[in-house]
C-alpha cells in the first residue's frame, strides 16, 4: 500500500505523519529516543490488516516543530496535539498506542478525550505504577486545574531526583538543567543512539547508576558500549544512521529536545495534571512489555498484578520473550500479533 507524509497543522504546531491504509484509524506515538520510525515494523502490517496507521513524530522530534520550553510538553498539550492531528486528518476517534513517553501520552489521552480515543494500548509502561490514590479534591469533576503543590502528595519529581543525586548519578536528574544534557548529546548523537538503543535491549544491559558519582558524569559514562556491533538482528547501521539524521534536524538546543523536555515536564504534570496515574482509566486497554525491559524488572511482579485496579477493562498482558524496552522493534512479529489480536477484539 501506498505511505503518505503530510505536515499537518495541530495546536497551533506542526506535526510530520506518516499514514497508511484504509478503515478505523490507529495512532502511534513513540518515546524517547524514537521517532514514527520506530513503528516501521507495525504501519504496513496495520494497513494490510484493515486499519488507518498514522505514526506521527511527537512534539520535539524529527520532522514536527521543537518548541523550547518544558511546559509545551505536559499531559494537556500532548492531548491537545493528538486530538489536532485527528482534525487534522479527518478522524473522529482513534486506538492510540503508544511506547515510552508516548505510552504516557495514551494513557493520559485516554483519561483527557476518552470520546476520541476509545481505546489504549501501551508497549513498555503501566498505567500508574507509583501513584497514590487521587484525593477526594483532585476527584471532583468541577475542581479547577491544579497548580500548587498541596494537592500533590509526596515531593515534586524533581526534589526526589536531586535527593537520589546527592548519592549517586540518575539520569532523571541530569536531565532536569537546561543545556548540560543538550551538549552532551549534540556533540556524541550516533554514539548516544548506538549506546542506549543498546543497553535497553533485550541483549543488552544497562550500567549500575550507583557506581557514579553526580558530580563530573554525564549520560554517556553510564552507558556502556555495545558488546555486539551492529548490525543486531532487530536494529542496522541504516537504522542508526536513519535515526541521527532525523534528530539533527536540530541544533544543539533542539536535537533532543522532545526527550528532554518530556523529563522536565514532570514537575508541571505532578502540579497540573491530578487524574494521571489515579484516576481509573475505563477504556479497553492492552500493555504489551519486553520480557527483558529494564523498567519491567524495575516495577516488578506487584506492578503488573495490580493493572486491573487501575485499568478495569484491561483486556490482556502481553510479556514477549527475547526483547527488552523496544519490543516492537525487537520482535515485530510477536508485538503485531498481540496488537492485532486486541483491535479485532474491539
Amino acid at each position: 500500500m501506498h505511505r503518505t507524509e503530510e505536515l499537518v497543522a495541530a495546536n497551533g504546531i506542526r506535526l510530520r505523519v506518516f499514514t497508511e491504509g484504509r478503515g478505523p484509524a490507529v495512532l502511534l506515538c513513540h518515546g524517547f529516543p524514537g521517532l514514527w520510525y520506530s513503528w516501521r515494523h507495525q504501519i504496513s502490517t496495520l494497513a494490510a490488516a484493515g486499519y488507518r496507521a498514522l505514526a506521527v513524530d511527537m512534539r520535539g522530534y524529527g520532522g514536527s516543530d521543537r518548541p523550547l520550553a518544558a511546559s509545551d510538553y505536559d499531559n494537556h498539550t500532548i492531548t491537545a496535539d493528538l486530538t489536532g492531528v485527528l482534525d487534522a486528518l479527518g478522524e473522529s476517534t482513534a486506538v492510540l498506542v503508544g511506547h515510552d513517553f508516548g505510552a504516557q501520552a495514551a494513557w493520559s489521552s485516554a483519561l483527557k478525550a476518552p470520546e476520541r480515543f476509545p481505546a489504549v494500548v501501551s508497549l513498555a509502561v503501566p498505567y500508574g505504577v507509583g501513584f497514590s490514590k487521587r484525593t477526594d479534591r483532585a476527584s471532583k469533576r468541577d475542581e479547577p486545574r491544579v497548580d500548587d503543590s498541596h494537592h500533590q502528595p509526596g515531593p515534586k519529581p524533581s526534589g526526589a531526583f536531586a535527593a537520589i543525586a546527592r548519592k549517586h548519578f540518575i539520569h532523571l536528574h541530569y536531565f532536569q538543567e537546561v543545556g548540560v544534557a543538550e551538549a552532551e548529546l549534540w556533540a556524541h548523537p550516533k554514539r548516544f543512539l548506538e549506546r542506549i538503543y543498546w543497553a535497553l535491549s533485550g541483549s543488552g544491559s544497562l550500567l549500575d547508576f550507583q557506581k557514579f558519582p553526580s558530580e563530573g558524569t554525564g549520560y554517556l559514562d553510564v552507558l556502556a558500549e555495545p558488546s555486539k556491533p551492529l548490525p543486531w538482528p532487530w536494529f542496522t547501521e541504516h537504522d542508526l544512521d536513519y535515526l541521527v539524521g532525523e534528530y539533527l534536524r536540530g541544533d544543539e538546543r533542539t536535537a533532543f529536545i522532545g526527550g528532554l523536555n518530556s523529563y522536565r515536564a514532570m514537575d508541571i504534570n505532578w502540579a497540573n495534571d491530578p487524574d494521571y496515574g489515579r484516576k481509573t482509566i475505563e477504556c479497553p486497554a492492552l500493555l504489551i512489555c519486553g520480557a527483558e525491559d529494564p523498567a519491567l524488572k524495575i516495577i516488578g511482579k506487584r506492578g503488573l498484578e495490580t493493572m486491573p485496579e487501575r485499568v478495569s477493562d484491561l483486556r490482556g498482558i502481553e510479556i514477549i520473550p527475547n526483547a527488552g524496552h523496544f519490543v516492537q522493534q525487537e520482535q515485530p512479529e510477536a508485538t503485531n500479533r498481540a496488537l492485532l489480536g486486541f483491535l479485532a477484539g474491539l
